[in-house]
């Protein structure tokens, strides 16, 4: 189907029209079979794979999800493939790369526990280093951008350029960043892996992980693991993601323009005890992390030119006491206090609750598609409160 490609944009008329299914339906129907009848000439095509419309088994293919993948490779600008959830898609791109280390740092603590289960069941161990040690040949470099969870950005073509000088991959955790944010293949990424749970589905309601790689035969690759390891997506799931694709040009960007408005209004709050700002007292916040809020770095990196669709939805404030980190996230109306991120819902959780490494004082916000002054309004008397414990 035609469409315009926009730097930086999606097109709605291939999200909304790219499900069209056969037929007299508006909307692509549920389907919940496991098994195809089979065709006197067989599957000439090997297992769907090569004609994703010529099901046999849903382990294989299956037509809502062929639909999902189809889509997703243009969204993706990339070859697509889907899992079960993130830490699934995140655990076979370690059995497909075969990394001899790993380098690491930061990041969210689900990737972090699949790199150790995937280093336990291997005869050698496999060894962890920081993104800024020295890299070797057949190193694999994990770099989550946006972090989780301050939402702060790294500079992609820098740790590219540095692994592909040994000969090794990078991988870009870019669940902080879906389309139409930043598109990390061409900042020079190997393989992108997102949390499709988050953004993709954008409504609180499915498990998804999703690796997008350069070439169909690398997909092809990965499609023959998942079909072994019984990893793939259930058909609701990805039935519910296709209905969640059709919004997400109108969801992302949303909720792009209103966290990076909240996250600089939050930032000139951070001002000492007796001061206000906008009627948020002072001594109560200090520091906002935010990839807008970042600048250049020595090295002439600025988050803008990564991010060409807008700044990320997730970021992270840090409260001056553990009392005030603890009852933020239930003095909110409207930001619901819950893990996980990238719904149509505001959630807010101290993040040490879900990750005990983080620091007790670091509240991150996941913004949603409200309004953004009614978003302003609540903080602002949640802080207040808060304030006069």
């Amino acid at each position: 189907m035609p469409s315009r490609d926009i730097p930086g944009q999606l097109s709605g008329t291939l999200l909304v029209h790219g499900d069209r299914p056969l037929g007299a339906e508006v909307v692509p129907s549920i389907s919940v079979t496991t098994t195809f009848r089979s065709v006197p000439d067989g599957d000439p095509a090997g297992l769907a794979n090569a004609n994703p419309y010529g099901h046999v088994y849903s382990r294989y293919s299956q037509n809502v999800s062929s639909k999902v993948d189809e889509i997703l490779n243009k969204v993706n600008k990339g070859h697509s493939i889907t899992y079960a959830s993130g830490l699934a898609a995140a655990f076979s791109a370690l059995v497909h790369y075969k990394p001899k280390r790993i380098a690491i740092s930061g990041g969210y603590l689900g990737c972090h526990g699949a790199i150790e289960i995937y280093s336990r069941g291997r005869s050698e161990s496999t060894p962890i280093i920081g993104l800024d040690d020295n890299f070797q040949e057949g190193d694999l470099c994990w770099l989550e951008t946006p972090l989780n969870p301050t939402g702060e950005s790294r500079d992609i073509k820098y740790y590219a350029n540095k692994i592909h000088a040994v000969g090794g991959i990078l991988l870009v955790d870019s669940t902080f960043g879906p389309p139409p944010l930043q598109y990390p293949l061409n900042c020079g990424a190997d393989c992108v892996f997102h949390s499709g749970t988050k953004y993709f589905g954008g409504h609180s309601d499915l498990l998804c992980g999703i690796l997008i790689v350069k070439t169909a035969e690398e997909r092809e690759q990965l499609w023959n693991d998942r079909v072994f390891m019984g990893n793939m997506m259930g058909s609701l799931e990805a039935w519910l993601l296709l209905r969640s694709l059709r919004t997400m040009h109108l969801r992302i960007p949303r909720q792009s323009a209103s966290a990076t408005e909240l996250a600089q209004w939050l930032s000139k709050a951070v001002i000492p005890e007796g001061q206000e700002f906008d009627g948020i007292p002072g001594g109560v916040l200090t520091k906002v992390w935010h990839s807008s809020l970042q600048g250049t770095d020595e090295r002439g990196f600025n988050p803008a030119s990564q991010m060409e669709g807008g700044y990320n939805a997730t970021f992270s404030v840090l409260l001056s006491k553990k009392e005030y980190a603890e009852a933020l996230p239930f003095k909110l109306e409207y930001f619901i206090p819950a893990t996980s991120l990238g719904g149509v819902e505001s959630l807010v959780e101290q993040r040490a609750r879900a990750d005990p490494k983080e620091n007790p004082l670091l509240v991150r916000l996941s913004i949603g598609v409200e309004e953004v002054e009614d978003l302003k309004d609540d903080l602002r008397k949640a802080l207040q409160t808060i304030a006069e414990m």
